[in-house]
């Protein structure tokens, strides 16, 4: 039996500590390669760290909440392999796997919700991000920061540094100043920051604590709106077609292949095509320039049972039929409730779009995932009655409607692109076939 170091995977170019929010797994049980064994949070993304090793877990050397270097050991794994006369480092091609899992999630995120950044340390001392985001989120100065001694590796400031000098600085009166937005992806800011309005409490209140999931949503919603100047086109469609033949199609579906045929699939299969008749609809902005993406990975938010909110990527939909879109999208989903998402499923997304309807809202005006540069909102699907057009003149029947709201970035999406985009989608779904299989 050997003893194999499994060690904190490094988690980007500066990131230099994780903090350990829990484990999956307790000492004695059997783990399986590449199994999840513990979460990991960064000031970017929480994520589950898979197993270098296929063994026992013989020895948990960190506990949650500790915040632990890259490379530093946090756990042993007792293999069957052959005695080593060291505990071994993991495997070159596990670890590279392990890190870029972490990589790509730190990567997205921080594409998605660029930060205010602080002036330069002049004393070319370093700080990680998780310090760095503490202290620009509680306005603490680089100056104060440059002068706060640190108990990590070579005087560096760790977490719980910044934490305790927060802390006693918040206990001494001193104010937090407020910290204007920095430019992101080109954007100009033209305020500083609004000052934060006075909350009144009463005996009868409740005070929630956001969770991390929370925090990091309201930053992002709020980054996006700074950086982005959002336009919302609305189109009405006519879905009846669609609606009978999934009405059609749905019981056979499920006894075949033992899962639900919902409507998403189709709406995204006409998102998809709509795509590839107006490419300039699946681009990002880096500064002055625009990117025209080569994939079409289209992002789909997904409930979670805790009331947040989080976006799981179909990646190369065009490439996929309509029934590999459904198994997609039931796979994303479960796995998303379950909390069962790998960080390579919530990166890369260039499109995306949320089903308001499954709350049973008609229409909404959704807020841009940056860096992407258009999100659609599908309503819910409501009976009305309606003029139908036909060779003996107009009737007036009941016809199955929903809302499509495209919501757009102003600084490249003309209304003239968005509007006609998401009235192309809108055509897909009029002009569904009936007759097609799946």
């Amino acid at each position: 039996m050997a003893l194999v170091e499994m060690v904190m995977p490094k988690m980007g170019e500066s990131i230099m500590e994780g903090t350990i929010l829990s484990w999956l797994k307790k000492v004695g049980d059997t783990i399986e390669q590449d199994e999840s064994v513990l979460e990991v949070a960064t000031d970017k993304v929480d994520t589950e760290v898979p197993s270098t090793h296929a063994g026992v877990l013989k020895e948990i050397l960190a506990n949650e909440g500790d915040v632990v270097e890259v490379g530093k050991p946090i756990a042993v794994i007792a293999t069957d392999g052959a005695d080593a006369p060291a505990p071994a480092k993991p495997e070159a091609e596990v670890v590279e796997k392990a890190e870029a899992l972490v990589a790509e999630a730190v990567e997205a995120h921080s594409a998605s919700a660029p930060a205010p950044v602080l002036e330069k340390p002049t004393s070319g001392r370093f700080y990680s991000p998780l310090v760095l985001n503490i202290a620009r989120e509680e306005g603490v100065p680089m100056s104060e920061l440059e002068s706060l001694p640190g108990t990590g590796k070579e005087g560096r400031v760790t977490k719980k540094d910044i934490l305790a000098f927060v802390k006693t600085r918040k206990s001494n009166g001193a104010p937090a100043p407020v910290a204007a937005p920095a430019a992101s992806n080109g954007a100009v800011p033209t305020k500083s920051a609004a000052q934060p309005v006075a909350v009144s409490f009463s005996g009868e209140d409740e005070i929630i604590e956001m969770d991390r999931m929370r925090k990091m949503i309201a930053e992002r919603m709020v980054a996006s709106k700074q950086t982005s100047p959002h336009v919302t086109s609305f189109v009405e469609a006519d879905v009846t077609d669609v609606v009978k033949w999934r009405g059609k199609h749905k019981k056979a579906f499920m006894e075949r292949e033992g899962q639900a045929l919902t409507f998403t699939p189709i709406f995204i299969e006409a998102v998809v095509n709509a795509i590839k008749d107006y490419p300039m609809i699946n681009v990002q902005v880096d500064g002055n320039k625009i990117i025209k993406k080569g994939s079409i990975n289209v992002g789909m938010a997904v409930a979670l049972p805790s009331g947040n909110l989080i976006v799981p990527v179909i990646k190369n939909a065009d490439q996929l039929s309509l029934k590999g879109i459904a198994l997609k999208v039931n796979d994303l989903a479960r796995r998303g409730r379950d909390n069962k998402l790998t960080p390579d499923d919530l990166s890369g997304g260039t499109y995306t779009v949320s089903n308001v309807g499954s709350f049973g809202n008609v229409m909404g005006t959704p807020i841009i995932m940056q860096p992407q540069v258009g999100i659609l909102a599908l309503g819910a699907i409501v009976k009305k009655p309606s003029v139908i057009e036909t060779p003996q003149g107009d009737l007036i029947g009941i016809r199955h409607k929903m809302f499509l709201s495209h919501s757009y970035d102003h600084r490249v999406v003309d209304g003239a692109l968005g509007g006609m985009f998401v009235r192309r989608v809108a055509d897909y779904l009029e002009k569904f076939d009936p007759e097609r299989t799946i």
